[in-house]
Formats: structure tokens, sequence, C-alpha cells
């Protein structure tokens, strides 16, 4: 039987000649499958009812059933249903090829294969396991090996040790722990292994975590994520002589972080001398199956075990890790559970058999030779260590990394961000490690087969860099500067926030005026928030924001990067002047409600006290309607008119005596000017805020000009002179005199028909007409 299955990126069909029915409509389900699953393609019902959808939703299994189709719909809507509230973040999504096909498809058959009779299912693993543990072990050089293959790439080293304890103690299967108590085991690690590998080795032997021991790195000589091997020397011979018994060293050839290899030949050395078990892995072991290997990796070949994860190297989903390792005894491989008599857990072998058949060994050496290549594109560095990583930070000059000062890890870590948002086929991403801080790390190795990484993703890569580094520098430069600026300036405070990866942080602090602290927190989220919107106003190439969403200072303005032309005392001393101008403003409209409710009482306080005086005045005749007005009309009564005046901006209440003397309404005192920075008032066209290149270079004639209107405001409130020898003549003095009475006469005309006078004054005025 026949069965036609046509795999993604094949150009022709690949006619596969089948003896089994069922595996031939295997094939075609799965082919099916993996293009519905693949589609991305949904119709526009789904996208407007995406929202409200409830498939997220657990509810009660359907008692008919559904179809296969609906039940892959199903899986799709789960893998790609929140992809929209997610394209604020870097997406990756594997590319699964023709040997990712060939990988998935391995599991579909280890499920059939396993319902098979038990002699069929023995001969069939047995080949199966015998192939793949062969092929691996000519391809990374490991002669004589055996292979235990598992999902957690943890596991194998676990069963390793194991192997160990039952080997060192050879009454362990019949009293079990109590032979451990007698003479402890200790396993030894580098520091710069990966994280909670210890721990999780201990918990699952049942071990206390006494018996792990964290060697250091080198500190003096040699790469600093290099185990140190004389301390390393040290450490196993006092713990000999104090009774303990050094069981296992787990090596690193490529750490997680950094990628460096550890001295591998010594501590093969070091093992052989003490009866100890050498235990390797990393990344770096991939280079292997290359033609060329350096000798610090080729070490590995002779050690005891060592840990492949071919899924990452080769882009296969869903295939095991693979620990190659060398045992005499099967019997104590069988009571570590590196072997195993039950045919079904051979069947792991079984994707990573089929995805080696199709790729061939020249297209596994052909995908770590290019991951190779796209490390020496990327950098141009040669070192002893080879390793097939590259990583990286911020340094300030030439000797001080950047880690020693930690605002520079924040600029790594918006750095790395960045990259991996503007080239995600790079598959750059973000590491900590314990003495540089943040770095950025691409490792080819790990990521390229799996993101499909090519040499124009590097050149790619390399142009942002080139674009994103000034910038970085700039900040980091100015940064210091910045904050003294600050720390100078009155009203303004500087908030140290290590995470920012951006020029400071800054607060306006208000003056307290004796409030309490709930009302103060108000008022200074108030100016700041208005502060932080003013100066968004400006037309700037800064970046103003409350900060992070997480973890943040609060009421504070956060100042992104710069460039090197930025005028930091500038821009600080509009922080500054923006901040008292709104916080003066605040308080004016705060102080106004009760200064004009207190100035309306005294008011009405004034104008009783004024209206009793003048009933005394006037006496009591003259308020009797009748007589009153033929006593004023005999003899008028002339009253001052005596009215108050409130005064906003002094927030006092004054007399209008003045003003009918002069018959004009006083203005009071001239309040305040504005606090605004000087710098900003005086900007040339086209320039915008905080820039230092554009009034450098023009300085000279701005301030001329600046001098110039100056001088011109001045000759203008100055009172005209005369000539020297020229003076005043009479006709001259009397047309001046005769001008300044028509003025007057107007001012007083305007003055009896407005609404200024009291009514008593108007009173008066129209008794006078009468009479």
């Amino acid at each position: 039987v026949a069965c036609s299955v046509q795999l993604e990126g094949c150009s022709c069909w690949r006619i596969i000649a089948m003896v089994d029915p069922t595996l031939a409509e295997m094939g075609k389900n799965l082919n099916e499958a993996m293009k519905m699953l693949e589609d991305n393609q949904r119709k526009a019902e789904e996208e407007n009812e995406k929202k409200y959808a409830r498939k997220d939703i657990p509810g009660p299994l359907q008692g008919s059933g559904q179809d296969m189709v609906s039940i892959l719909q199903l899986v799709q809507n789960l893998m790609h249903g929140e992809e929209e509230e997610e394209t604020s973040q870097s997406y990756r999504l594997q590319n699964v090829g023709e040997q990712g096909h060939m990988a998935l498809l391995g599991h579909s058959l280890a499920a059939y294969i396993s319902v098979l009779d038990r002699e069929r299912l023995r001969k069939l693993t047995t080949r199966i396991l015998s192939d793949t543990t062969l092929w691996l072990c000519r391809l990374f050089r490991y002669e004589n090996g055996s292979a235990y293959y598992h999902e957690d790439d943890r596991e194998g080293l676990l069963k390793i040790c194991r192997l160990v304890i039952h080997t060192r103690y050879e009454d362990y299967t019949l009293e079990g722990f109590n032979v451990l108590y007698t003479k402890q085991p200790v396993i030894y690690i580098s520091s710069a292994a990966r994280t909670g590998l210890g721990q999780a080795l201990c918990n699952q032997l049942g071990l206390p975590l006494s018996c792990m021991c964290r060697v250091p790195c080198n500190t003096m000589f040699g790469s600093q994520h290099q185990m140190d091997v004389a301390l390393l020397d040290r450490v196993i011979k006092d713990d000999v002589e104090s009774g303990k018994l050094p069981l296992l060293l787990v090596a690193n050839a490529g750490t997680p972080g950094a990628g460096h290899t550890d001295k591998l030949g010594r501590l093969k050395e070091l093992c052989e001398q003490y009866k100890m078990w050498l235990h390797v892995e990393g990344v770096n072991l991939a280079t292997l199956a290359l033609g060329y290997v350096s000798s610090s990796v080729l070490a590995a070949t002779k050690c005891d075990s060592m840990t492949l994860t071919l899924g990452s190297w080769l882009g296969l989903p869903a295939v095991p890790a693979v620990t190659l390792y060398r045992h005499e005894d099967p019997s104590l491989s069988l009571a570590a559970g590196l072997t195993s008599s039950q045919p079904v857990e051979k069947l792991r072998a079984l994707p990573l058999w089929l995805s080696l058949q199709y790729l061939g060994h020249d297209g596994i050496v052909e995908r770590i030779k290019h991951a190779s290549q796209l490390v020496s594109n990327s950098s141009a560095v040669e070192d002893e260590l080879s390793s097939p990583v590259v990583v990286f930070n911020l340094r300030q000059g030439l000797q001080e990394p950047c880690s020693v000062q930690f605002p520079n890890c924040a600029l790594s870590l918006q750095l790395g961000e960045q990259l991996a948002q503007l080239v995600p086929a790079s598959g750059v991403d973000v590491v900590e490690l314990e003495d540089e801080g943040t770095c950025v790390r691409f490792s080819p190795l790990m990521t390229s087969a799996v993101l499909g990484t090519e040499i124009q993703d590097i050149d790619q890569l390399v142009d942002c860099l080139k674009m994103k580094i000034p910038v970085l520098t700039s900040t980091l430069q100015l940064r210091e500067e910045f904050e003294q600026e600050v720390r100078r300036t009155v009203g303004l405070l500087y908030i140290e926030d290590l995470g920012w990866p951006g020029l400071g942080v800054v607060r306006y602090n208000h003056h307290c005026d004796g409030k309490n602290d709930d009302k103060q927190e108000k008022e200074l989220e108030k100016i700041n928030t208005e502060l932080l919107k003013k100066l968004n106003e400006l037309e700037s190439d800064l970046t103003f924001s409350l900060g992070p969403e997480f973890g943040g200072q609060k009421n504070c303005v956060y100042i992104g990067m710069v460039t090197e032309d930025l005028d930091v005392s500038e821009l600080v001393e509009t922080i500054a002047a923006t901040g008292r101008e709104i916080e003066e403003n605040s308080r004016l409209l705060e102080n106004m409600t009760e200064v004009v409710r207190k100035g309306i009482q005294e008011a009405q306080l004034q104008l009783q006290k004024a209206n009793e005086e003048r009933l005394l005045e006037e006496g009591l005749l003259r308020q009797i309607p009748v007589v009153g007005s033929v006593l004023n009309w005999f003899s008028p009564f002339q009253a001052s008119p005596k009215g108050r005046t409130f005064n906003l901006t002094a927030g006092s209440l004054e007399s209008t005596e003045s003003m009918y003397v002069s018959k004009a309404q006083g203005t009071g005192t001239t309040p305040p000017p504005t606090p605004t920075s000087s710098l900003a008032k005086h900007r040339l066209p086209g320039q915008k805020a905080f820039k230092r290149s554009l009034r450098s270079s023009d300085g000279f004639s701005e301030t001329s000009s600046i001098s110039h209107c100056d001088e011109l405001d001045k000759m203008d409130q100055r009172p005209p002179t005369l000539s020297p020898g020229q003076e005043q003549g009479p006709l001259e003095m009397e047309k001046a005199e005769e001008q300044k009475e028509v003025a007057q006469a107007k001012t007083d005309t305007e003055d009896i028909h407005s609404d200024k006078l009291p009514p008593d004054c108007t009173k008066v005025e129209d008794q006078a007409s009468q009479r």
C-alpha cells in the first residue's frame, strides 16, 4: 500500500511504500493536522468574537464527542488566541521544517508501535536504540559509550549520580542510606553552573545540601567563568581528611551564561587521582561533530559521561536529551535506571532515530557549522576559549566593567530587549552573570536552528548595535552631570533608581507649610503630574514619563535616553522653573477661596462701621424722608465717599479714597514675574529645547541681541530729555498745562457716568444739579 505524504517545504511528493495501512493513515492524518495547526489565518467572525469566546473557560466533557477537525481547531485557538494581546513582546515561533515533522511523526509511531506483540516490539526497540547510540557516539567522538534518553535534561545527571553511588558504596543496595552516614558523599559543581542544579540533585537523591560543594571560579588568572582547579584540589583534600568521600564532579563545556569551557584535561587528571566521576555538559559539546575541534573541548571525549541537548542544536522539536556514559557493569546501570528491561522505555529514542536519518551526517554537521560561523561573523575577537557564545555589555572607560556601576546594567538590559525586538531572528537574550551583571548574549548553537538565523540577520544586528550604542553611551556619560545639577538646584530632589535605563529620575519638592502627610502627598502628586505634562508639551527630543509600570518611584519624572548635544543645565533649570510656576499657581488657586471669604467678612464689618459713623455725622433729622430732603436742599451735607476694594494679589482690603482722588482704580501691588528659564526664552528659530550645539555656536550674536533689546526697553521707559542748552519756553509750558487739564476733565466725566462711584456720591451730585 502506498501513501503520498507532502511535507512542508518539499517541492515534490514523497512516495513511501508501507506494508501496514495504519502507518499510511497515520502519516496522512499527521500531515493534515500539522497544516491545520500552522495555518494562522482565521475567519473574520472568530476575530470579532475572540474577546468574548469561552474557549479559555473549562467546561464539561461533551457526551457525543467531537471530530478531529473540531479538536484541532480548539488546539489552534489555544495556541494563537492571545497573540494580539502579546504584540508588544517579541514572539518567537519555532521553524518546524521537514526534520521537525519527522520528530513529531516519531511520537505518533511510538504510540502505535507500543501495541505490537512483545517479541516484535523487543526486536524493533533494540534496533532503534542500538542505531541511535552508535550514530551519536561516532558523531561526537565518544568511543564505546552507552546512551540514556530522557525528557528532562537534568535527569541524565541524576541517573549518573545514582550509578556512582552504587559503584562507590558496595553495600548500598542492601543497607541503603545507612552506608552514606558513615562516609558522607560529596558532589562538586561549578559556581557558574545552572541555577538550582545542586539543590535539584540533592532533592532527588535524598541527600542533604551539605553533600553539595560549589567550587568558585578563577579570580586572579584565567577566565572568571572557569572552575578554579587549584582551589578544587585543596577542597577535595580537606574533604578526604575530614572523612568524606569525593563522589562526582560536574564540569562545563560551555557555561550556561558566558559559554566558557573548564580546563577539562586538568580536571580529568584530578578526578583520576581521587577516583571521582567526571560529568561534562554544555553547548560547546556540539562542536565535537565538526572537523576541527579546540583542544579544550576535545578533552571532553575522555570524560566518564556527557549530556547532549540535540533538540536545540539541530532545531528538532520534542526530541529527548541524551546522556552518553561508559560503565562496565550492566547490572549497576540497570539499578541506577540508565537502562530498562521494558521495551516501551526504549521507544524514547524513536523521534531522534527518525530525525537523524532524515538529516544525515552531513546535514547535522552543516547545521552546527553554520551556527559556529554566525559567531565568527558577529565577533572579530579570537581567544583561547574558542567559545561559540558571544556575551557583551556596556563598559565605562577601557578598564572598568559596567557591572561595577548598577545603572550600566540597566542600560544593558534595555539594549538587549531592544535588539531582541528589532532583530527577533538573531535570538539574542539577556543573562545575569555573577561578576559582570546584566549582559546581552548571542548563542546561535541554541537558537539558530530553531529560528532559522542567517548571515543577513547578523548584519542587521550589527547595524542596530551601531545605531543604539552612541545614544546609550551619551546617556551613561551625562548621568553624573545630571545628578550634580539636580542636587545643586533648590526645589528638586534627585531619585536614585538603579533599574532605570535613562538619564535619571527627578522629583519637584514643594514647600510643606506644616500640612499633614496625606495633603502633602496629594499636592506633590498634583504638581509632578502637571510638571510631566508641561515638559511633554515642549518641543524637544527627550522622553518624559512616569517610569516603569511596576517597581518605579511615585510622584517622579523619569527622563529617557539622550544624545551628546543635550544641555543638562538648561534641562534642570527648565524643570525647576516650571515646577515653581505650577506650585505658585496651585497655591494661588488653593488660597483664593479662603482669602476672598475673609476679605468679604472684613469688608462687611468695615462698611457697617462706616454707615454708623455717617449717621452720626449727618444727624437724626436728615434721616427723616421729608425733613431730610428740605434740610439737604438748604444745607447740603458734604460727605466724602468711603468704600473698600479687595486686592486679590496682596490678599488685603484697601480704601477707595485714593481712587476718588486720582479718578482711577489703582492696580495695587505688582505680582511677581512668573519664573521661567532664561535660556528657553531666547531659543533660536527651529532649534529644539535643551540642545547645546546651536546655542553654543551662536552664543555671541544671541547675547548681543538680547542686550540690545534690553537697552531698547529701558529707553522706552525713560522720560523725554532736552538737548544741552535747550530750555522750555512759556508757550510750551502753557500748552502742556492745557493738555493736562483736558485729560483731567475727560477722566472726571467718565468717572461720573460710570458705576465705580458709590450711591451716596451719585445722590449728592443729583441734588447739586437740582439746586
